[in-house]
């Protein structure tokens, strides 16, 4: 795949600090809704409340049912000094994969307390690249991350972690625990939308992809076809691919909820169907890539230079996904994990 020409900087947009969103709206479907028409360029500005008004019966709506970790974990070592850990990946019940903000200093064989329960530990076992392998003590359970660590939030929001993103940086339907970051274009929905959903004969699906801390590292190469992408692990189950199968031979339409479940629904799609089971994602989209697995995509507004950014950009076109953008900024759109969505038909 070529990039049709496009390098890093053609990614770059200005951000004021101020929307870029620390908590929460109070109410989850409170939140904006920026609904951009690909086909036309046109914009349509809403609250998320009112997103079923764009919902038709018989569309198949996809949703990434991942459950976020608390994945953060404050750590003494032997020498008194205090670390953060970030749970990424998970490669056995007692091995994990890490990063740290003390990645470099950290030893093979280093023992570390976790701070909230000490006799839980962490020991340095190796590292792969920016990642260091770690062995605990104990398996570390939900249960037993949700008493020693914090919910991962993402690096641009600038505070502590407190109890009420315990709840709020997870979707209402997340099922399968083992994410490291939000699928956040899923935060906006409540359990009454999605009761309106049904009600309006529309169907919904899951799928699950775990986002790992990866989805945070920056493009560092002017070319941007020269990125690569870290792997995911994902599963579709096999009524979901049945359910979205059928809406693409019937004419419905198919509605991603997030560019994680984009990003499963165009891995596994091959030959005009989409093939279920689990499985392993680097797909990295952006233009000139054509996305033919979904037909509209419900997601977060992205930050500069970033690949969701480009994902977008393939799924709406680069001009008018770019122009929305500056749209948005005007308007003081609040973005990223906690910001307000786009709906993009």
């Amino acid at each position: 795949m070529n990039n049709g020409g496009f390098t890093l900087d053609d990614f770059d947009f200005t951000l004021p600090d101020e929307l870029i969103a620390q908590y929460p709206v109070e109410r989850r479907d409170d939140s904006r809704l920026f609904i951009l028409n690909r086909k036309s360029g046109s914009f349509t500005h809403k609250k998320f409340n009112n997103i079923t008004d764009f919902i038709h019966e018989n569309d198949v709506i996809v949703l990434n049912d991942a459950r976020v970790l608390a994945a953060r974990i404050f750590c003494l070592r032997s020498g008194g000094g205090k670390v953060e850990l970030i749970l990424t990946s998970k490669q056995s019940d007692k091995q994990w994969q890490v990063i740290s903000n003390r990645t470099r200093r950290l030893k093979n064989g280093e023992i570390l307390h976790a701070l909230k329960n000490p006799e839980i530990t962490l020991t340095i076992t190796g590292r792969s690249e920016n990642l260091l392998n770690v062995e605990t003590s104990v398996p570390l359970t939900e249960e037993i991350l949700y008493t020693i660590g914090e919910m991962p939030l993402p690096p641009y929001i600038k505070r502590s972690g407190n109890e009420d993103d315990f709840y709020r940086y997870q979707t209402v339907y997340a099922a399968k625990p083992g994410a490291a970051a939000a699928p956040t274009a899923g935060l906006h929905f409540t359990e009454e939308i999605l009761d309106q959903i049904a009600k309006k004969h529309a169907r919904i699906g899951h799928c699950t992809l775990y986002v790992s801390w990866g989805t945070f590292q920056p493009v560092r190469t002017k070319d941007i076809s020269a990125h690569t992408m870290h792997n995911e692990h994902y599963f579709l189950p096999e009524s979901t691919a049945e359910m979205v199968n059928n809406a693409r031979e019937q004419g419905h339409r198919i509605i991603a909820v997030g560019t994680t479940v984009l990003r499963v629904l165009e891995s596994t799609f091959v030959n005009g169907k989409n093939i279920p089971g689990p499985g392993e994602t680097n797909i990295f989209i952006y233009p000139p890539h054509e996305v033919n697995s979904v037909d509209a995509l419900i997601t977060n507004f992205h930050t500069p230079k970033s690949t969701l950014l480009m994902l977008v950009a393939a799924f709406a076109g680069y001009e008018t996904i770019m122009h929305a953008y500056e749209t948005a900024v005007e308007m003081k759109y609040r973005f990223f994990s906690y910001g307000d969505a786009m709906f993009i038909m």
